[in-house]
């Protein structure tokens, strides 16, 4: 186990587990069970970040750090959020999922250093509210205690890349990679339509021609690295089975791909 895996698991033998209300029993129950698996990993850790306060009652976020094979300081970052809108938990179930694949096929994101932010709204959940428009919050200057804690996250920890798992406003999956310099042939390279088959899919690639208002990138330009982001907008319409399979396939092959690209590119 690395030095870096060692620290991180300190940090999660000290945190308390999120329990969320009775009308979120499926993501209470996978939890449970991811939280279980964690502890007999050597290479994924359970680590909530927080505290933070809301009419004085302590929540955290819910994190689960993950340490590929060799992985190390020096190792690539990437940051993967979802449930930006409590209202919807099929993108979170779904990140779990990939979390617990992650945890039994390890090799999979070999060398790389992974955080999944399964729940990204948690007091939407806890207060049972409705839209919040977390999507459409700038990081830099948002007083949305979860965004805020998410922004001082990213700072520390200098993450490579963002990945976001959202609903889609219709019945295509829509995968976007944004960047706030030219991607060259890097989008091409790290999502394909053979990644999506056999479903039908929307690719959206490019740089940004203006600064960014809303979510990670908003401080991108702070980060010791030029982040891209990469938006998985899976159909509105799917059921959980279908929203589980999909975002493991698109997800983890995304991953191998990125992994193999940097790779490459220390190589030349």
């Amino acid at each position: 186990m690395t030095n870096v895996s060692s620290r991180f698991f300190s940090v999660a033998q000290a945190a308390e587990p999120v329990i969320f209300p009775p009308l979120a029993a499926d993501l209470n129950e996978r939890l449970g069970s991811l939280y279980t698996l964690s502890q007999r990993s050597n290479f994924i850790f359970a680590s909530p970040v927080g505290p933070f306060h809301d009419r004085s009652r302590p929540f955290n976020l819910p994190r689960f750090v993950y340490f590929g094979p060799h992985a190390s300081d020096e190792s690539p970052r990437l940051a993967v959020y979802a449930g930006e809108d409590a209202r919807d938990l099929r993108g979170t179930l779904a990140l779990l999922h990939l979390v617990e694949r992650l945890a039994l096929e390890p090799q999979l994101g070999h060398g790389l250093n992974l955080s999944f932010f399964p729940l990204v709204d948690v007091l939407g959940l806890q207060a049972g509210a409705g839209d919040r428009r977390l999507v459409d919050e700038h990081w830099g200057f948002t007083r949305v205690p979860e965004l805020s804690l998410l922004e001082k996250d990213a700072r520390l920890r200098g993450y490579h890349a963002f990945v976001r798992i959202v609903p889609a406003t219709d019945d295509l999956i829509t995968v976007r990679l944004r960047s706030n310099e030219l991607l060259g042939s890097l989008g091409s390279e790290l999502v394909t339509s053979e990644d999506i088959d056999p479903w039908p899919v929307r690719f959206e690639v490019g740089e940004l021609q203006t600064q960014p208002t809303a979510g990670p990138l908003t401080i991108g330009d702070d980060l010791p690295f030029r982040p891209f982001e990469l938006t998985l907008a899976l159909p509105a319409e799917w059921p959980q089975p279908l929203y589980d399979a999909a975002t493991v396939s698109i997800l983890g092959r995304f991953i191998e791909r990125y992994r193999g690209h940097r790779a490459f590119g220390q190589n030349l």
